[in-house]
């Protein structure tokens, strides 16, 4: 079975994760454009952020044999820094037409300031000029509301709700986002948010119409190997492989691939990894061998069990 993880900040991560994904069946990641953990203070450090997104992290995916995508926006935190923001929103356009991006995000709420509206807007704005899909990062406060006011305000600016992936869902916020029509993207970490087992639950409840899982792996306690043990654990419970398929692979290509940027044949009739090759003179093998074609296996180094 071949996967999807439609959000997972690769930047964080190490290439050891990037031969366990690839071992798991991991075929293509979507990178959404996030804070730091600390607050950027200049506008320069967003345009070289956004740069290593579209840049060096394409090249070091592709370098293990997973194909790699992002997305472009203003975080919700930083939105509050207004002097900041209005920076980084004059840079954002450079970025948008930029190979591989595939929608404008993660934006959207945090503790659903007027300056993180003011923002969220802003760039609902740019999607509806470019005709770009866009990332929705729901709060994880008051996330129900949160929720509701995102896909108000996502459709008071004009946007269509096939084109708008909410994400973060949990049980609460499900039944509204898919009878709205938005595409609901389900974020599994191990201990919080939604665990897999829940995800299955929420599978078995709701179908898999519109519903994608991902794993949001990033610096912090995170599992890149969230969405196959999901897919392993959905399987176990009984949950058709049809439905598997849809909410780990498919209908993450099925939403996102409305950009035009990604394409299923650019993993089913891909270019053969060449390690030798460089990004602007650098390697990701430190004087190792260059493997070219077919890499050697690596198993992946946890079992596909359970996410608590």
């Amino acid at each position: 079975m071949r996967f999807i993880d439609p959000h997972i900040h690769m930047m964080s991560r190490t290439t050891d994760d990037y031969e366990r994904m690839k071992a798991a069946g991991i075929v293509a990641v979507i990178e959404p454009a996030f804070w730091m953990g600390q607050p950027r203070t200049n506008v320069g450090s967003f345009v070289d952020y956004l740069s290593g997104i579209v840049g060096w992290e394409r090249f070091r995916a592709s370098q293990f044999g997973i194909r790699h995508y992002c997305t472009i926006g203003l975080n919700s935190k930083e939105a509050n820094n207004e002097a900041l923001a209005e920076a980084v929103m004059d840079v954002l356009p450079r970025y948008l037409s930029k190979e591989g991006v595939v929608a404008i995000g993660e934006i959207g709420y945090d503790d659903m300031s007027a300056l993180e509206d003011k923002y969220f807007r802003a760039q609902l704005a740019l999607a509806r000029e470019y005709d770009m899909l866009v990332m929705v990062h729901t709060p994880h406060r008051d996330k129900k509301a949160g929720t509701s006011r995102s896909m108000d305000v996502a459709l008071e600016m004009g946007l269509a709700p096939g084109k708008v992936i909410i994400d973060h869902n949990n049980e609460e916020t499900v039944r509204e986002v898919l009878d709205r029509g938005f595409w609901a993207g389900f974020t599994l970490y191990p201990q919080t948010k939604m665990g897999n087992e829940r995800m299955v639950e929420v599978v078995r409840q709701y179908g898999s119409d519109r519903i994608f899982v991902d794993s949001s792996a990033d610096w912090g306690v995170s599992d890149p190997l969230a969405v196959p043990k999901t897919a392993n654990l959905m399987l176990q419970r009984g949950i058709a492989a049809k439905d598997v398929e849809a909410t780990c692979y498919g209908n993450a290509l099925a939403a996102y691939g409305q950009s035009g940027q990604m394409l299923e044949s650019h993993w089913l009739t891909p270019e053969p990894v060449d390690q030798r090759h460089l990004f602007e003179g650098n390697s990701v093998l430190r004087g190792q061998t260059p493997q070219v074609g077919d890499l050697p296996a690596v198993a992946p180094s946890a079992p596909a069990g359970v996410i608590e």
